[in-house]
């Protein structure tokens, strides 16, 4: 359970710590309505894929137990995890990933400004947030089914220590983010940003090749 809760929660940082709509919108409701637009913001985005667990873990559990199936899955997700591993660590050395852009809150609130919304509303703006993303589908599609495929060996208590660990990474990172911009507080340098994001990119592409050989494992095993 402990190494479900670690890898999904390394997985989910890598993947929230990348620039993206939800992002851009965490800023924008923090530097006009303080830090506790984060929580609410995730809240709604946390609640979308609460759903999305549930529908993988129910209604399409008899799909994934197949063997061809989960064998597939874990082969493409494995795919895509060393995609996301490998762009990730080379857009960091090459410095191509910056926390300049979330910095600037004015030009992100700006930017942010039509999904300005009321306390009680924010929840919604992160569920747009997060649907506005085209790599979020994806991602839950091909790694994400594929985790909660390894993770149903373990039991409901499996899927339920991936859900934690994954959405453990979104709250905590985007709430240190509201945090420091409702604060006015500096980010960490780049430097440090890129070096935690080269070093998430590499243990992406190795939890990939487990996603592969247990893949092919269920296909050809």
């Amino acid at each position: 359970m402990a190494g479900i809760f670690i890898t999904a929660l390394v997985v989910g940082l890598t993947g929230a710590m990348m620039p993206g709509s939800l992002l851009v919108v965490t800023v924008g409701e923090s530097a006009k309505r303080g830090w506790v637009a984060g929580p609410l913001l995730i809240s709604g985005h946390a609640v979308l894929e609460l759903v999305l667990v549930i529908l993988l873990t129910t209604s399409l559990q008899s799909v994934l137990a197949q063997g061809g199936v989960a064998g597939t899955i874990g082969v493409l997700g494995g795919l895509v995890l060393a995609w996301m591993g490998y762009q990730t660590a080379s857009s960091a050395r090459r410095g191509e990933v910056s926390l300049e852009g979330i910095k600037n809150t004015e030009s992100a609130a700006a930017e942010a400004g039509k999904t300005s919304a009321g306390r009680y509303t924010i929840p919604i703006a992160g569920i747009v947030g997060t649907v506005s993303n085209p790599y979020w589908l994806l991602w839950w599609a091909t790694i994400g089914a594929g985790y909660v495929i390894f993770a149903l060996e373990n039991g409901p208590l499996g899927v339920v220590s991936f859900y934690l660990g994954h959405i453990t990474a979104d709250f905590s990172w985007y709430i240190l983010v509201a945090v420091l911009v409702a604060t006015g507080k500096r980010f960490v340098s780049d430097r440090v940003y890129r070096g935690v994001l080269m070093t998430c990119g590499v243990f992406l592409i190795a939890l990939a090749g487990y996603f592969i050989y247990s893949g092919w494992g269920l296909l050809f095993g």
